[in-house]
């Protein structure tokens, strides 16, 4: 008896879920490494960058904060300096700023010093500051010393990721929630959508940012980790002129927040913020956004009880200033003195789409795992969207070597 073998009508050689600035860079790498790969994205919204990407200060970062070695530092240091190229060669609005990091109390000297090493070992060219230097910068700004960093920028990320779709030659299918996965070794991924379609592909990339680890749950892969959210709100400075740049205070190295800063954008208004505090929904932009499933995922998740005991005292002084503008503009006032609550006017939030793993960390680094046929970014918040083309390339690396194996 002769056996029939069918073959797979693909759609396409690899389907990348999600279109932030990381999916779309995914698949513009994918396509300029390897002409004539056929990619699809699928994006739930009515266009790109509709949250992490869209919701930030619009900062490129230099990746002085990083542990040296890691993603973060080698992919910050480098994104930046590629993302500067990318916007001028496209013509999309940047600047190189620089910024300041300022010390305001005694205890925070030694931790400035430190991020002065760090930004040296990780080959960032860092300047440091008495207090008396500090006006030079920023005339309004005080503070003990600080240090300047002078390869931050500022860019438009959505014009970025909408440059990305545009050039990368993907087929973009917006409005195309994913809503089941059926993942086989041997034959590849299918993928419906929330509409009915179904989109088979050779190799599946998740890049879903704060629905990524229900998406690999999908494929039946097990993230060993759950997104946990949280909102970062912002004020817009009324007296843009107070701030020249960017200013940032001197973070706490045991979160992965970098505390309430000012940053003026590319529009040339002044951003103030973020606090970060626990969002009632993944995309929870304020308190009166709660959905109850994914608050009980939340719950569930052992991790977040084990960082809620470890964290907690820091936890409260983000709660009180989300809901007190008294103990927000106090926050302010510690780097610009002369700012009072009337100068800060409330603007959109943004959520990040924190990995928590179980025993209650916060993932540290940016973290990609594989599957069968699959690939999956699991956490890249902030610094994500500078480093963007360099994970692009990471990850469209893995899903090639996969391809070329199946």
């Amino acid at each position: 008896m002769v056996q029939v073998r069918h073959e797979i009508a693909y759609d396409c050689d690899v389907l990348v879920v999600g279109g932030g600035i990381v999916g779309l860079s995914t698949a513009y790498a994918i396509t300029r490494a390897a002409p004539g790969t056929r990619v699809t994205v699928l994006e739930k919204e009515s266009g790109p960058a509709r949250h992490q990407t869209g919701r930030n200060s619009g900062v490129i970062h230099s990746g002085v904060y990083y542990r040296p070695g890691s993603l973060k530092a080698r992919y910050a240091v480098r994104g930046a300096a590629e993302m500067v190229k990318f916007c001028a060669e496209y013509g999309i609005a940047h600047a190189v700023t620089g910024k300041l990091i300022v010390a305001t109390e005694r205890e925070e000297l030694p931790r400035l010093h430190a991020l002065v090493q760090r930004g040296r070992e990780n080959g960032i060219p860092v300047r440091e500051l008495g207090g008396s230097q500090i006006g030079e910068y920023e005339p309004e700004v005080s503070g003990l010393a600080a240090i300047h960093v002078g390869t931050t920028g500022i860019c438009d990320f959505v014009g970025v990721a909408r440059q990305l779709a545009d050039a990368s030659g993907a087929e973009i299918r917006y409005g195309a929630r994913v809503e089941r996965v059926d993942r086989r070794p041997e034959r590849g991924v299918a993928v419906r959508t929330a509409a009915g379609d179904v989109v088979r592909a050779r190799v599946m990339v998740n890049c879903a940012g704060l629905y990524c680890d229900e998406v690999a749950r999908l494929t039946g892969d097990d993230p060993e980790m759950r997104i946990v959210p949280f909102r970062g709100e912002y004020f817009s400075l009324a007296r843009p002129e107070l701030v020249r740049g960017l200013v940032y205070p001197v973070p706490d190295p045991a979160f992965p927040f970098l505390g309430v800063h000012l940053t003026r954008g590319i529009d040339g208004g002044v951003h103030v913020g973020p606090n970060a505090v626990p969002a009632l929904a993944r995309e929870g932009y304020g308190w009166g956004v709660v959905r109850p499933r994914e608050v009980a995922g939340t719950l569930a998740w052992p991790g977040s009880w084990h960082m809620a005991r470890q964290h907690w005292r820091y936890g409260a002084g983000e709660l009180r200033r989300s809901v007190s503008k008294h103990a927000f503009t106090t926050a302010v006032r510690r780097l610009l003195p002369t700012v009072t609550a009337d100068d800060l006017v409330p603007t959109a939030a943004g959520v990040r789409a924190q990995a928590v793993l179980r025993d209650g960390s916060l993932a540290d680094d940016f973290l990609i795992k594989e599957g069968a046929r699959t690939v999956h970014v699991l956490n890249a918040p902030s610094p994500a969207a500078t480093a963007s083309l360099p994970i692009g390339r990471e990850v469209a690396r893995r899903a090639l070597a996969m391809l070329g194996s199946v």
